[in-house]
Order: structure tokens, then sequence, then C-alpha cells
């Protein structure tokens, strides 16, 4: 039997186990992290001082105490940091843009902007398909359609 879960490598209680608080309690504080996950921003730097329950991405320059964490997640929790690699498939909230960020290929994509509502139309035909070729093209870019 495994000591993670397959999906989310979450601790799992062993038989027999002494102090199975402690495993549960860790599970539990990165179910929190990747539950919906938000993150803060993007970041190579660990803000100077970040208030426990907040949480960034890592990026790509990585450096101090989160180099070589690229693309993980370092929450804070307990005064310290806890790092969370996500599953493929993961989306979360940018609070910093204000956008949804998906987990595809091993790296993070951000959602393109938010879709525009269309204008114009005084010539109908040839201005209305320009229109919903836009709104399709908008909705793949979102991931909400597919290609």
């Amino acid at each position: 039997m495994s000591e993670t879960s397959a999906r989310w490598a979450l601790p799992l209680l062993q038989a027999g186990q002494a102090q199975k608080e402690v495993v549960h309690n860790e599970a539990l504080a990165a179910i929190d992290a990747l539950l919906h996950p938000c993150v803060e921003a993007v970041a190579d730097l660990p803000p100077a001082s970040p208030e426990d329950g907040r949480c960034w991405l890592i990026g790509a320059g990585a450096g101090g105490p989160w180099s070589g964490r690229a693309g993980q997640l370092a929450c804070r929790t307990g005064g310290g940091w806890r790092y969370l690699s996500p599953a493929e498939g993961t989306v979360l909230w940018n609070r910093a843009t204000g956008r949804i960020m998906r987990r595809t290929a091993g790296a993070w994509f951000a959602g393109a902007a938010p879709v525009e509502t269309p204008t114009g139309g005084g010539i109908v035909d040839a201005e209305a398909r320009a229109a919903v070729a836009a709104i399709i093209v908008a909705l793949r870019s979102h991931g909400l359609i597919g290609s």
C-alpha cells in the first residue's frame, strides 16, 4: 500500500502508526491549499511579510528559499512555507491579474483576457459573422470550447 494518495500525494494513515494526527493535519493543510486554489500572484521570491493561508505560484526565476521550486504553489501555514505540486489540469485563480490559470503539459498558462461584448453590426451579415468568429476564438483561448 502506498504512503500517499495517487492524485494529490496526500499522506495516508498507516496501520499502527504513531501520531496519526500529524499525518492527518498535513493532509488537511494540503487539501486546504489545493481545493479551489487561489494565489496572490506569480512570484520568484517570497513576500517580506506573508500572512498564513496565503499562497503564491512560484515563477520560473525562483530564488532564495523558493529556488528549484518553479511551478509549485508556496503556501504560508503555521509560520512556514508548504510547497505543493498541483496535478495536471489544476485550475487556479490569480488575484493579481484577475484571471484563471491552468496547469497543462507541466506548465502554467494564463487564461485569455475576458471575452468582450461584440459591437457594430451596421452590415448585419458580414459583421455578425466576424463577431461570432471572434467569440468562438475567445472561447477557445479560454479553454471553454474545443478547437
